[in-house]
């Protein structure tokens, strides 16, 4: 009886250390992922700060100006000036007569529009 708890005993063991073995390997691949993601997460926020710096410098207000300028016959942009807003009540907007209101289209399924007083 006690050479079968030796045996147990022993078997036990050689069982726990073989998963011990393979509960380590299995940590350190993680870890190693885990290394590789940071790599990943470092190298992207390191181009997203070089994204970041390049829009500010491609949208400097004196380089604006400059293209706006050089491409006034193309574009008809103007520089913006304090003087170039306005209030809302100074904007026209389109009148919508009550006809136009009260109008119902109906779309069939064959694609044909119809539209009805």
């Amino acid at each position: 009886m006690r050479s079968l708890l030796y045996v147990m005993t022993a078997l036990g063991v050689i069982g726990l250390a073989f998963w011990a073995y393979q509960e380590n390997y299995r940590t350190q691949d993680s870890l190693k992922e885990v290394r590789q993601l940071n790599r990943q997460i470092a190298s992207a926020n390191a181009r997203l700060r070089m994204l970041q710096a390049e829009w500010a410098y491609q949208n400097r207000p004196d380089r604006l100006r400059d293209l706006a300028e050089l491409n006034f016959d193309r574009l008809g942009l103007l520089p913006l000036m304090p003087d170039g807003f306005g209030r809302v009540d100074q904007v026209a907007f389109p009148m919508v007569l009550p006809s136009e209101l009260g109008r119902v289209i109906e779309v069939s399924s064959d694609g044909d529009a119809e539209v009805t007083e």
